[in-house]
């Protein structure tokens, strides 16, 4: 498994590359992408942190796993590849900016935009077995990402997290909450979405407004 990411990672996760569970990790990855159909494309594992380097991060949005349907996931969490129709997780977050903003629903569903401007769209899991999600946790994933966040805890300052739904919540114990603005809400799926846990919350218009008090470009969501 090539690890292909910003350069501006490597000094902080460098570590995390020689353990032991990441040797375990790489081997599992390599022997699930041989044998079935898995996602994202091995060269797009660790999109996320290529998009996003470590020295422009501003803003971590934290998902479960990928997309496990042909064509969708592209190494950023929420995010599909250009001409893909647009999953109703995502579908739920783009009605949010428009009413929060008064941005227009935008045609394609590819996150890059963002992840360019300084946001980590980090999926607890990096990669899934076709058509069974969740099919690769628990194999070492969640160890990594999480020293990922505690990562960007320690090393950076005012970083607003924005954690979504139940899993992502729990990963507050990861964050410094005195140096970081932690936002949290329900998450957009429709389950969750339909009973008032996510339109509403600002959280893109709040983050903006936090960045901007520190000095810092807002995100052009």
């Amino acid at each position: 498994m090539n690890v292909d990411m910003h350069d501006s990672w490597k000094p902080f996760l460098r570590n995390e590359f020689d353990k032991p569970y990441f040797e375990e990790l790489t081997h599992f990855v390599k022997q699930e992408y041989q044998q079935h159909t898995c996602y994202p494309k091995g060269k797009e594992i660790f999109a996320a942190f290529d998009h996003c380097s470590f020295d422009d991060l501003k803003v971590v949005i934290i998902g479960q796993d990928p997309y496990h349907g042909p064509n969708q996931a592209n190494g950023l969490c929420f995010s599909v590849q250009d001409g893909i129709a647009h999953p109703p997780s995502l579908i739920n977050i783009f009605k949010e900016i428009e009413t929060d903003l008064g941005i227009p629903y935008p045609q394609s569903g590819n996150l890059e935009r963002w992840a360019d401007q300084g946001v980590l769209l980090l999926n607890a899991t990096l990669t899934v077995r076709a058509h069974q999600a969740g099919s690769h946790q628990n194999k070492g994933w969640e160890t990594f990402t999480d020293a990922v966040i505690k990562t960007v805890s320690e090393y950076k300052q005012d970083v607003v997290f924005l954690l979504w739904g139940g899993f992502a919540k729990k990963k507050v114990k990861l964050i410094d909450g005195k140096k970081h603005h932690v936002l949290t809400t329900g998450h957009p799926s429709p389950l969750s979405a339909n009973r008032g846990y996510w339109f509403g919350n600002k959280h893109f218009s709040n983050c903006n407004t936090f960045l901007a008090s520190k000095g810092v470009a807002p995100i052009q969501w």
